[in-house]
């Protein structure tokens, strides 16, 4: 019996064990990562849903009410087409003869209402008897269905899209009978539509991304569309495969408005509304790409699974990096061991024997560094000691850097500032030198550098300056006890010995290097600071860039006045 409990404690030490490691450090962390994490990416995933749904329903409130606002100006237009053919039939019965009716006809095209291209009266047998447009003279309309429409019922007819026959321009009729008013049929009114002026009524519906909207007849061809779809006109709306899936229904519908969603064949989601234009067959109809509608909010949805992906991956690294961080023991060790030799304690040593065999090489290390820092803590005094120095020069054109150039500056700003003394700046860069570059290549661009660097050198030597490599091709010359005048004499001194050396720029006017100069000089007081003059000198610097480059300008007059000292900028 003992035996048999012990094996079974054996047993169950060993799942122990093994349920341990499953659930251990990396694995808990991981866990507890991604459910803080996924449900917050998800509710926004939820959130950019709702958002697209409420988009596309918005979208589609608004294209609708802007439908019915183009199909109303579309039956304005109609109806002051009807209005003028009524009025031209009454005159017609009103008159009574030919010769007088055509007349007044010929006298009467409104130049205002731009979409009536001619006015007809034709007879009773179907021919024009007199228009506005001589080339319709004679012209037999007889077998035409809307001539005979309008005869049949004595009211007003507008056509499906027809070709006109003297020109084949695609136009609609538009036919009023004079028996509506004489209560004899012997003539009747006509006049033609221009179809362009039906699409410009629809330019408010142009210009949407995933919106088709047409004015169709009653057989479904398209008579106008907006101008970005103005292509389609004069097309059947079965040809078109956004439209043919809802052509049937919107066209054979009682009803005068009306709205349908389908998946169309491509696979997007399309919402359709049809509106009547009311005293005639035609139709507006309006389609809507639910998909390219959302576009935007479904870029963000898929940018957001994405997100989730991400963030779960980087996450669960995360997780993995600090459960290995937590393996705590060997690690405090080891860190107790370099915080005493941070304190300079260079005796502490790693006790391998306490730690796991992955973490001897990593003691081993730092006993060896241990032994080392007494030697390198030497050497690196002496190379702190060399860094200082460098780290204030340019090592490409062996001047100060920025770092330097401050420094000297703030120095000969309180010392300029002690004795009531004048200091000057030049701002110097080097023009088109991004054009150098990539014309003669960088190695070309950086000996270019180094021999202005050391022009300047010599200058700044003769004048009693500081010269300094401000930045990329810009360098600068700091001048003591230096008023503007002598100041901008130094400047042409620079620019002259830039020409001097004759370094070969092809892509510069003046085929050499040149530079541009940007000079500024103040008497330091407490109410100025050394920004002051350097912001001074690139306004100067600009100026001269402006002015065409190998200029020498000096910064215009501005002063703040503290007591009898200002900042004068050079002028």
């Amino acid at each position: 019996m003992g035996w048999a409990a012990k094996m079974a404690n054996v047993s169950f030490n060993r799942k122990r064990a093994k349920l341990k490691q499953v659930l251990g450090i990396r694995a808990r962390l991981a866990l507890l990562a991604v459910i803080l994490v996924a449900p917050l990416m998800l509710e926004r995933i939820r959130s950019l849903e709702d958002t697209r749904r409420s988009q596309i329903a918005q979208a589609a409130a608004e294209f609708n009410i802007v439908a019915r606002h183009s199909a109303d100006a579309q039956r304005e237009v109609i109806s002051s087409v009807e209005t003028i053919l009524k009025s031209e039939a009454f005159i017609r019965a009103s008159v009574g003869g030919i010769s007088k009716s055509c007349d007044v006809l010929r006298a009467s095209l409104p130049s205002n209402l731009p979409w009536i291209r001619t006015l007809l009266i034709a007879g009773q047998d179907g021919r024009i008897q007199c228009a506005t447009n001589n080339m319709y003279v004679g012209l037999d309309l007889s077998d035409r269905p809307y001539f005979q429409q309008a005869q049949e019922t004595g009211r007003f007819v507008l056509s499906d899209f027809i070709l006109s026959r003297p020109v084949q321009t695609p136009t609609v009729m538009a036919v009023y009978p004079v028996s509506a008013f004489s209560g004899v049929s012997d003539a009747v009114v006509l006049a033609t539509v221009n179809l362009d002026w039906m699409s410009k009524v629809m330019s408010n519906l142009g210009g949407r991304a995933g919106i088709t909207a047409v004015l169709v007849d009653s057989a479904g061809t398209v008579l106008a569309a907006p101008a970005d779809q103005h292509s389609v006109v004069g097309r059947p709306l079965d040809n078109m495969p956004l439209m043919s899936a809802i052509a049937d229904r919107a066209l054979r519908s009682d009803q005068d408005e009306g709205s349908l969603s389908f998946l169309a064949a491509d696979g997007s989601r399309r919402a359709v509304s049809y509106i009547r234009i009311a005293g005639t067959n035609a139709r507006l109809i309006a389609s809507i790409d639910e998909d390219k509608v959302s576009a935007a909010v479904s870029r963000d949805i898929r940018t957001a699974y994405l997100q989730l992906a991400f963030v779960v991956v980087f996450v669960l690294l995360g997780a993995l990096i600090a459960a290995e961080k937590l393996v705590i023991k060997p690690i405090e060790m080891l860190a107790d061991m370099a915080k005493r030799l941070g304190e300079g304690d260079l005796s502490a040593r790693a006790a391998r024997n306490r730690l796991p065999a992955e973490f001897v090489p990593l003691a081993r290390a730092f006993n060896a560094m241990a032994a080392q820092l007494s030697q390198r803590e030497r050497e690196l005094i002496a190379s702190n000691d060399r860094l200082t120095v460098m780290a204030s020069i340019d090592m490409l054109s062996g001047l100060a850097n920025r770092r330097g150039f401050q420094s000297r500056l703030d120095f000969e700003w309180m010392r300029a500032q002690q004795y009531g003394s004048d200091l000057a700046l030049l701002m110097i860069d080097v023009d088109h030198f991004k054009l150098f570059n990539d014309t003669y290549g960088h190695l070309e661009g950086d000996s270019c550098l180094t021999r202005l660097g050391e022009s300047l050198s010599g200058i700044a030597a003769d004048t009693m300056g500081f010269a300094a490599r401000y930045g990329g091709e810009e360098f600068c010359l700091l001048l003591p006890n230096t008023d503007v005048n002598r100041a901008v004499e130094i400047g042409e001194l620079v620019r002259a010995a830039v020409l001097k050396l004759c370094l070969p720029h092809i892509t510069s006017a003046h085929m050499i290097v040149t530079v541009s100069i940007g000079v500024a000089a103040t008497r330091p007081n407490e109410a100025l600071r050394p920004g002051d003059l350097i912001e001074a000198a690139d306004a100067a610097l600009y100026a001269a860039k402006h002015r065409g480059r190998n200029k020498v300008v000096e910064h215009g007059v501005q002063a703040i006045e503290t007591g009898a000292a200002g900042m004068m900028m050079a002028g």
